[in-house]
């Protein structure tokens, strides 16, 4: 079968790779019907992380059971699944606790398991799925083709935006700016509008997304950033800041404007996975009572509240998606976010 193999910086290649074959009872063998390509890859594609030899990439897809090891009891061969960009066995304590990031069992796309045998990465034909039971949500049905992006942002990116808003804890009537404006970004406003904040502002300088913020529900945009951003948001509110700022990027620079940002008292929900050296000013955090909470986001446990309103319409996530591109262009889509000419680049098979 094809698969993305990233060899170093700015090199990402397809490549024949070995069929993944049932290794362990709990195992499923999935085909692949979408995946995509995360800010979050774009770090080794930089060259910010380093890659020291040539690995499977890609953690975000959707796609339908082929086959399943004989301990596997809530899936069917047949089923469309949502995978997680991780997989877990969603029972252990950590799980249990709502933190199946960290699950005791569990482990990550492209990386040995617990056992020493591969797992596959998401950018390719076919997955093997350890774990299958916790790990895959299958929908109720084969879903309309149409449907299929906003299920794969329930991969990943909806699921890291509504922790994102969850984490900092935003509630009905509460007021919400979004420092990121790339897909989880994007998601953050959908996850906020969702949660009934009354005001939500999306910091973004693209007018392309900031249209999709604003469908999204955002009612604000600043372009500003750095002391001028700060001061344009505490402007819009009353000159203090919003309740609560999402941190959707994971530099330095975006996490100094998401505290400098929020209202004394306030709190930042960050889900930024971090690259570029961020840092907590913890003076600054205990003279105004701003809290930080967030991290990796245990998309798994919101995926079954999410799907309903996905597959009804009532959100529509899949909107971040501005570019599709066969596998066989993986390239060119790297390249494509790389250069910000895409938001999310989304990839069939």
């Amino acid at each position: 079968m094809r698969a993305t193999v990233i060899h170093g910086e700015r090199d990402v290649r397809l490549e024949e790779v070995p069929e993944p074959r049932l290794l362990a009872a709990t195992d499923a063998i999935v085909r692949v019907v979408a995946a995509c390509v995360c800010g979050s890859d774009l770090w080794p594609y930089r060259g910010v992380t380093p890659t020291h030899e040539p690995r499977r990439i890609g953690h975000e897809f959707v796609g339908v059971v082929e086959q399943l090891g004989d301990e596997v009891s809530t899936l069917s061969v047949g089923d469309f699944v949502i995978a997680p960009f991780y997989f877990c066995d969603n029972t252990c304590a950590n799980c249990r606790n709502g933190v199946s990031t960290s699950c005791l069992h569990g482990g990550w796309w492209g990386a040995d398991d617990r056992n020493g045998d591969f797992v596959d990465g998401a950018q390719g034909e076919k997955v093997r799925v350890p774990l299958a039971d916790g790990t895959l949500v299958a929908t109720p049905g084969m879903p309309d083709d149409s449907l299929v992006p906003s299920l794969l942002t329930l991969a990943d990116v909806m699921g890291t935006g509504h922790h994102a808003a969850v984490s900092a804890g935003v509630t009905a009537g509460s007021t919400v700016a979004v420092v990121g404006d790339g897909a989880v970004g994007l998601c953050a406003v959908l996850a906020s509008k969702r949660l009934g904040a009354s005001r939500i502002v999306a910091m973004s300088r693209h007018a392309d997304r900031q249209a999709i913020a604003r469908e999204f529900g955002a009612t604000d945009i600043v372009e500003e950033r750095g002391d001028e951003g700060v001061e344009r948001i505490k402007e819009l509110f009353d000159g203090i800041g919003p309740d609560f700022v999402l941190e959707c990027v994971g530099t330095k620079e975006s996490m100094d404007q998401a505290i400098r940002s929020a209202r004394p008292g306030g709190m930042v929900g960050y889900v930024g996975v971090p690259n570029g050296g961020p840092e907590l000013p913890v003076r600054r955090l205990f003279n105004t009572n701003v809290g930080v909470n967030g991290g990796v986001a245990s998309v798994r446990g919101y995926v079954e509240e999410l799907l309903p309103e996905v597959l009804s319409g009532a959100i529509n996530p899949g909107r971040v998606f501005d570019l599709q591109l066969p596998l066989s262009d993986v390239a060119e889509a790297y390249a494509a976010m790389d250069e910000r000419r895409a938001t999310k680049v989304l990839l069939r098979p």
